[in-house]
């Protein structure tokens, strides 16, 4: 199942890239047509702002999976593992409700406007508006995924502030380990140092 899920978020980072250079292609290209060839690509405005959209709902996905989203820990941080359990409940529970009421809207929103077509693709707007469906629909799943694990125990007590400030951070371990080659680094350098006649 975990290869599974790996390889669809692995899909919707290569989806975040194509809407990028479709974004790229479709703004530059009409630049360029525009003012070399007093032409243009009559679908570019829409299509890039599409692509746009979609982006930014996907990297929010791929983001909220990888706890990689804002947040201030500064308070929980402080907090007993029980505190910090009642905190991570709460605050899942609140952005389950939030994640709910998107999802109701864009599903308003998308079946209004599924029959509407847009002036540039002639595409049903109802995709645009979908992008906030799938946001909310993947979002609410991660979410209820992320609670599941805490209430049954499966979380560490690391784990439960969800928070990341950059890929390269190092768990406790892995900063363990670089102090131990640190420390034994120095221990080599000092005997050699210590060795030498002058």
């Amino acid at each position: 199942m975990a290869r599974i899920v790996d390889s669809f978020f692995r899909i919707l980072n290569f989806a975040v890239f194509a809407c990028l250079a479709t974004m790229v292609i479709m703004v530059f290209g009409n630049v360029v047509l525009r003012y070399g060839f007093n032409s243009g690509i009559t679908v570019s405005e829409e299509l890039s702002r599409w692509a746009f959209v979609w982006l930014t709902f996907i990297g929010a996905v791929i983001a909220m999976r990888e706890h990689t989203h804002l947040g201030m820990d500064t308070l929980v941080a402080k907090l007993p593992v029980f505190g910090k359990k009642v905190c991570f409940v709460l605050s899942h529970l609140i952005m389950l409700g939030c994640a709910l009421m998107f999802m109701s809207g864009s599903w308003d929103q998308t079946m209004v406007n599924l029959n509407v077509v847009a002036a540039g693709t002639k595409l049903s707007t109802g995709w645009f508006y979908g992008s906030g469906l799938f946001f909310s629909v993947l979002t609410f799943i991660i979410l209820s995924y992320n609670l599941y694990e805490m209430l049954s125990g499966k979380l560490k007590d690391g784990e439960l502030i969800q928070i990341r400030e950059s890929e390269e951070e190092l768990d406790d371990d892995k900063l363990e380990e670089l102090q131990q080659e640190m420390e034994q680094e120095l221990k080599k350098s000092k005997s050699s140092v210590g060795g030498t006649k002058i």
